[in-house]
Order: C-alpha cells, then structure tokens, then sequence
C-alpha cells in the first residue's frame, strides 16, 4: 500500500511570510515581497522530501468572516475541502493580529500547527515569545521559526507531518467567556444537528450565526423557528454586553488574546510605542505629511536615472553590440556554405536583427526590476501605499488600489489579477480600468531605443515624464469615472506597515531571474513568431516573389492603408503603422517590427528611425505607445475581471481612441516648442 495522501492548507495574514514559508517548505519559487497582497490565488506545491503531502498556499486573510474574494478563497477551502492539516503562520512582531485569525481557525477543530515567523526581528523591537507557554494557552504545537533565514523551518515540518498522521485536533476550540460564551453555547446545541450536516463544529456555525455571517449562515437550512431562536439568544447577548453582535465577537476574541499576550510576551520596554526601533526613525522621515510624497518621486527620478541613465545604456548597448556580432557570423557561415539568400536573411534580419533588437534591452529591464525590487523587500513598497492613500482618496480609491496599480509598472496581467484583493467590487472594477494608465515593463525598451535615439542627452527626461503622464491621465480618468459609472466613496484602508528589513540578495536574484526567463520565453515565441511573420511580408509581395525594395512589399502596402489615420499625429510612415498592428500581440514586438520594417533602408535602425520621426513625431508616438490597447493577454484578463459583454473591443477602442487623442494634444504641443 502507497502512503495515505496528506493536504495541508497555509493560512496566515498578509505579509506574515507566508509565501516564503511555503517556497521553503516546497522548493517553489513563488513570487516574494515584503507587502500584502502577493497572493490572489491558490498555489499548490509538495513538501520537500515527501511526496505524499501537498501544500496549498492560499491568500492572505485576517478573519474567516469574508468580506473580499480572498478571504472567501480561504475560507471555502477550509470548510469545502477539509485540509488534514492547517499551517497557521503568525507574523511574531505582530501577535495579536496573527492570534485573531488563530483563534477562528482553532474552532474548525482541524489538527493545526503554528508557525510564530520572523522571531529573529524580535530582540530590536525589546520583546521575546515564550513559545512553551505560546503552545500551552492554545493548545496546538507552535514553532519559533524565520522562514527568510530557512531556521526552524525543518523542525515545523517534521511536527506538522506528525500532527497530521496522528490527526491530533486542538486541546481547546472552545476560547471564550461571557455572555458570548452563553449565547455561542446555546445556539451550539440548537443547532448543532445542522452543523453535522454540513461537516463543522457547532462551536463554529454557532459564531457565525452571532456574527451574523450572510455568506454561511444559509447553508444552515435553518427554519423559521429557528432562526427567531437564535436572534432571541443575539438580542439578550447584545443587551447585556451593551454592545452589538459583531463588536461582542470580536471584543471576546481580543480579550483573549490580551490575556495570553500578557503571559507569553517579555517586554524590555513598559510602552511598545517607545521602543527606539530603525523602522520608526526611517518612518519619520519616508511618511513626513509633506515631504512623503516629494521623496517617493525623488526615489523613483534616481531608479529611472540609473536605468536609462549611462549605466543602463551602457549595459544595453553592450548586450546589443554582442548580439550583433553573433548575427554578422551567423551571416558569415550561412554564406560562406551557400546557404539560400532567403534563409539567410530570415536568420539575419528576422532573428537577429527583430528579435535581438528587443534582447538587447534585457538587460536594462532586469536592472529596472531589480532597483524595484529593492523597494518592494524593504517594506517601503506598503509606505508608498500609505502615503497615497490621502491622494487616492480624492480621486475614488484607497491605499489598497496602489499595490495593483504598482504591479502594473511590471505587467498589466498581474496587476489586474490583483485587483481580488480589493474588498469592494466598484474599487476592484475602478482599479482595473486605471491599471493600462500604469507603463508596463515590456514598453520600456521602445521608451529606450526612441529617447536614446532621438533624444540621447534627455532620456531619463522622456522616460520620467512618460511615467508621471501616464500617472496624471490615471488621475483624470479617475475623477471622471468617479463622477459618473463609479459614484460612491472608497472602501475603508487599514494597514499595519511591515519592519523595514534588509533586501535577500536571494529573492531578489530570483525575481530577477524569474522575469528573464519569461522575457526569453516571450522573445521566442510570441516575439519570434511575430517577427517572422512580419519578415515575411516585408520580405514578398502579393506574388510571392521577393520584393525589390521594403516600400514594395505586402507589409509596406497593407499598412499604407492605415497610415493615413496617424498622420494627424506627425508618423505617416507605413513601418510604424506595422509596427503598432504588431505591438498589438506584446509591445516589446515595436521594436522587432520596426527593426526588420526598415532593414535595408538605413546602415541601422537608429539611423532609420531619424529618418522617420521628428522631435515632435517621437514625442507622439511615444505617447501613443504609452496610452494606447495593452497586449493582447492584458486585455483577455481585464475583460475576463470586468465581466463586460463586448469586453474586449471595448477595451481596445476606449484605450486606442483615448491614446491618438492625447498623441494628437502631445503633437500640437511639441510643435510648438521644436
């Protein structure tokens, strides 16, 4: 007989480690960041060594009672799924909003193990955790670990393993007192043949038909009788707590854990607010009232710096100057062998020069994701969330929108993708809607190649003001929508900002890491195939025969079609109008499209391009780059989010329409300054 199959579900707040301790545990390399929200959905992984038990990362929640998608995730997996064990991770530094959670999953009476995470972080802060008596209070193992360092992750391994074989469930599911304590036991054992219909403890239905839970309570089929009974028993409760049903709940649950937190936690400091910690030091200057917001764009003016700056370009153009080197060769050798004219320039000005026009900017985009990642591990990236949150405000959203709209920086998919966090369905649409407005990544290294081309000594410059554009149009969409399809005031923003922590060298190489491996894979395949389509038409005419010169190919004619309609913006050329169809699939295929477009109408594709824009045009089109439809993938997920009935060619005409109309502004203008 094989091994009985063992599934562990990891629960935990947001940003409690709980990703890191799952890439411990498993050997994945799931994303990592030092801010909530990094999962929106479910993972699953098998535990090192021991292939017989699979770990289901679910997303962070703070309570069982659900208010967001996540939270609902969760919370049906526990009760639909039945896990044979729950990985309960708990941020130290952060007890008692670990505990809340705690406590709820205890009442599930499912074997459970916990793991008190970051307990390294604990001596600067003053305090230490006695773990033994941790585990006493609760009744289930607790294990001091730090998941970043991989300490005490081996040990929790091994106890939760025999908690679960040796299915033992939690001491005590029954913490609380009071008058809460009576109505939950009252309505306990009414209800109690219900609760063993559905397969939960009657303790558990019991609170959530105190809390009030209209998700859960339902599918108790309770009847009319009933429910009068139980409302009777919440109405003495409240009366007597002098409070309503959801704060009583939650006033117990505090109470509790005020309790224990007084006989586990050793303090150095009478008043935690006192302790002198570099968190707080650095805070006093990051989230200034006046200067927070001054200091994030200064920080972001010098991580642009540095990317397009000489570094940057100096790191780019040396990838490049390899890459072409290796294409001349690969010419040499087909020629020198007599390899077909036609195969040869499908390698050369295909492959080499389309494709290796976009690898050449690999190296600035890695060295963009790096420096982000930096703010991301620091725990500065949940600042940036918290000092926006006044400005987001004003314009319709809270602070838990930044996190999906920073995401967008690196890919509008995941960025739309995190818009489940948010906790109302009007912010999650209005989010979304903003998200394009956010410069992808892969739109860096056309911003690049036009900037350091027709603008070498200001492209930092370009690139920024690219940015903070896309940043107002977001601000005035915003207002605009808020006035209009999305009227009403931003959820509530609460937000318990993490320590600031010094970046893992090791995470940070891996998101790096992570980010190259899928810009080789875009390179090769959809840019690829991109590319070789494009060759080909560039390359034939409608009679298939090769065309004597690129303005008589099926490419130049087909596009001359459409050129006519970016005249008014300063680019009627028809290998740009090509290489926006193109873009259409990934924008990093602008420039593989431009590239073999122009093959053979300059020395270079620089040259060309100074052949094609004016400062007035480049200014245009790069603005047009900025605003107009996201890749093809981005707009399936926002349509697939938004649930729009003709979704996705509304998306596209919005985006387009919007983006030549601020081209054609940004062309007017420019004329007037060049």
């Amino acid at each position: 007989m094989g091994q009985e199959r063992l599934t562990f579900a990891l629960m935990g707040n947001q940003n409690s480690g709980k990703t890191t301790l799952f890439n411990r545990l498993t050997g994945s390399e799931q994303q990592v960041s030092n801010y909530p929200g990094v999962t929106v959905e479910r993972k699953e992984g098998t535990m090192r060594n021991h292939p017989e038990c699979t770990i289901v990362d679910l997303p962070g929640i703070y309570s069982l009672s659900p208010y967001s998608p996540e939270e609902i995730i969760s919370r049906n997996f526990l009760l639909d799924e039945k896990p044979d064990l729950i990985l309960n991770i708990v941020d130290a530094t952060s007890l008692e909003r670990g505990l809340y959670l705690t406590l709820q999953l205890i009442e599930l009476d499912i074997p459970m193990t916990l793991a008190l995470n970051m307990i390294d972080e604990m001596p600067a802060l003053g305090r230490q955790v006695d773990v033994k008596q941790l585990q006493e209070e609760l009744g289930i193992p607790v294990v001091a670990i730090s998941a970043s360092l991989n300490e005490g992750v081996a040990e929790y391994a091994r106890i939760s393993l025999e908690t679960a074989k040796n299915k033992v469930k939690p001491k005590n599911p029954d913490l609380c007192s009071g008058e809460v304590h009576r109505a939950i036991h009252s309505i306990a054992a009414l209800i109690e043949d219900h609760a063993q219909m559905l397969n939960v403890t009657p303790r558990f239905a019991a609170t959530k038909l105190v809390e009030g839970d209209e998700l859960f309570i339902p599918q108790l089929n309770l009847n009319d009788n009933e429910l009068d009974a139980v409302e009777h028993i919440v109405f003495e409760m409240e009366r007597e707590s002098g409070t309503d049903r959801v704060a009583a709940i939650a006033d117990m649950r505090y109470e509790f854990i005020s309790n224990i937190e007084k006989q586990v936690l050793l303090c150095e400091y009478p008043n935690y607010e006192e302790v002198p910690t570099f968190s707080r030091f650095l805070d006093r200057i990051l989230l200034h009232k006046y200067l927070g917001i001054p200091i994030f764009f200064a920080i972001m003016a010098i991580i642009f710096w540095i990317t397009f700056g000489p570094f940057g370009s100096f790191l780019s153009e040396g990838f490049e100057n390899l890459i072409m080197l290796i294409g001349q060769a690969a010419g040499r050798g087909m020629e020198s062998i007599g390899i077909n004219p036609i195969v040869q320039s499908a390698v050369v000005d295909g492959l080499f020069t389309g494709v290796g026009s976009v690898l050449s900017f690999l190296p600035m985009i890695l060295l963009l994701f790096f420096l982000l990642s930096l703010l991301e591990d620091s725990g500065y990236m949940a600042r940036i969330a918290f000092i926006m949150d006044r400005l987001l405000r004003h314009i319709g959203l809270s602070g838990t929108s930044i996190v999906p709209l920073l995401l967008g920086f690196g890919c509008t998919v995941p960025a739309v993708m995190a818009t489940r966090t948010l906790p109302s369905k009007r912010d999650r649409y209005l989010t979304t809607l903003l998200i394009p407005f956010m410069s992808c990544s892969a739109k860096v290294p056309v911003y690049g190649l036009i900037a350091k081309t027709i603008f070498p000594k200001h492209v930092t410059i370009v690139v920024l003001g690219l940015y903070i554009l896309g940043m107002i149009l977001c601000v005035i969409t915003a207002l605009i929508l808020r006035r209009t399809l999305f009227r009403g005031e931003p959820s509530p923003f609460i937000l318990e900002l993490p320590l600031y922590r010094f970046p893992s060298m090791t995470s940070m190489g891996k998101l790096v890491w992570r980010h190259a491996k899928e810009f080789f894979y875009r390179a090769f395949t959809i840019i690829l195939l991109v590319t070789m389509v494009i060759w080909f038409l560039q390359t034939f005419n409608f009679r298939f025969f090769p065309a004597q010169s690129p303005d008589q190919s099926m490419l130049a004619i087909m596009a001359r079609w459409i050129s006519p309609i970016f005249a008014p913006l300063g680019f009627n050329d028809w290998a740009v109008t090509s290489a926006l169809l193109a873009g259409f699939t990934a924008k990093e295929v602008v420039i593989s499209a431009l590239s073999v477009a122009t093959a053979g109408t300059a020395p270079s594709l620089q040259i060309a391009l100074t052949q094609i824009f004016t400062a007035p045009a480049a200014i245009s089109f790069l603005v047009f780059i900025l605003l107009y439809t996201p890749c093809a993938a981005a707009v399936v997920v926002m349509q697939r989010e938004l649930k729009l009935r003709g979704g996705f060619f509304l998306i596209i005409l919005y985006q387009t329409s919007l983006a030549w109309v601020i081209s054609w502004l940004s062309y007017q203008l420019a004329l007037l300054v060049f």
